[in-house]
């Protein structure tokens, strides 16, 4: 046992001990949804929850990175932003925000210009060495939400598209990265950008965004070169000390873990597609939601990447609940719940 924490710090899976702030939400969500009816565009690519093509530009994404995170004021507000996060957006102080929001706009333009670089390349970390700045992205993921939330309280959904757009390419660029630490804090950033996206989906006249999640990668996270690093470290580290299959045996849980939080954030991105499909079924089926998801014929209907078979659905009345499903083994606080309804 002591030489297995010993492997796990050695090779920056030290995440065990900070997971649990990391990764809240990929630990599974209980969501009750109130939507409109709203069908889905025809048009591919009409809105995208990555920055489009057209707007990618050349460079280097890591040094407008680490130009936001050093333009972040100091960390006497950040209480007062939780507080706003969890928070109905319809009961935000929207002149507060707004004040708030404009003592980050150095580092959210940034952070903005940052996720429209097609380079982002993560300097090598050395095994063991400490992350730089994975505080400092927490807190700009914190910052890129308000600003989300609060184009969603001004139903400015132009506003929300991009908001969520710098979350997400934010997450997306960090799941690239050669750390375990900077992935899992990528798969954080981008599964709370996901509770955004269920705040805006309620709003009445949001625009469907089955299209946009349909396009989004999947997985959203490569997880290859982290892992490989990852074991490359272990194994440089502790050949001469263990025997190699016990180190084999301690990295893959870890790893396993790691993968099980990004099937997590995978999960998310699926059950809201699931969603924007009820809601389009709704919109040409008199406000109604479906009966099954195989009664949903217009727009796909994706697996649930946790189990790899069909979310699990059932409608009572007015209310419809859609569930990830469980492999063996996993604890049930995992579980994607969603209660949906309909409101004409």
């Amino acid at each position: 046992m002591f030489h297995s924490r010993m492997i796990l710090a050695a090779t920056a899976t030290a995440w065990l001990v900070g997971s649990v702030v990391l990764c809240l939400a990929a630990a599974g969500r209980d969501v009750t949804l109130v939507v409109h009816p709203q069908k889905a565009t025809a048009e591919a690519g009409k809105l995208t929850l990555l920055p489009p093509e057209a707007s990618l530009i050349e460079g280097d994404a890591v040094p407008l990175y680490e130009k936001a995170v050093g333009a972040l004021p100091d960390e006497a507000e950040d209480d007062q932003i939780e507080k706003w996060l969890k928070m109905p957006v319809d009961q935000l102080p929207f002149d507060q925000v707004e004040e708030m929001l404009s003592k980050h706009v150095e580092c959210l333009k940034s952070v903005a210009r940052a996720v429209k670089c097609r380079q982002c390349n993560w300097p090598e970390s050395k095994p063991s060495a400490e992350v730089p700045n994975l505080q400092g992205y927490r807190r700009l993921a914190r910052v890129v939400r308000l600003w989300a939330r609060m184009e969603i309280a001004d139903e400015g959904y132009k506003g929300v598209i991009v908001a969520l757009q710098t979350g997400f390419g934010m997450a997306r660029h960090l799941g690239q990265a050669p750390t375990t630490l900077q992935v899992l804090v990528g798969v954080a950033v981008g599964s709370v950008m996901c509770r955004e996206v269920d705040e805006f989906v309620q709003r009445e006249g949001a625009p469907n965004l089955h299209g946009a999640l349909a396009d989004m990668p999947r997985p959203f996270v490569d997880t290859e070169k982290m892992i490989e690093n990852n074991r490359k470290a272990a194994l440089a580290e502790w050949k001469d000390k263990l025997p190699i299959e016990q180190i084999e045996s301690e990295l893959k849980k870890s790893h396993d873990q790691i993968l099980l939080l990004v099937k997590s954030f995978d999960c998310d991105l699926a059950a809201l597609q699931c969603v924007e499909t009820i809601r389009s079924f709704a919109a040409s089926h008199g406000g109604r939601l479906p009966g099954a998801l195989t009664d949903i014929t217009e727009g796909s209907v994706p697996q649930d990447p946790m189990s790899g078979e069909p979310f699990r659905y059932s409608r009572t009345g007015s209310t419809a609940v859609l569930e990830s499903i469980l492999p063996g083994g996993v604890d049930e606080k995992r579980r994607l719940h969603y209660e949906i309804s309909i409101k004409n």
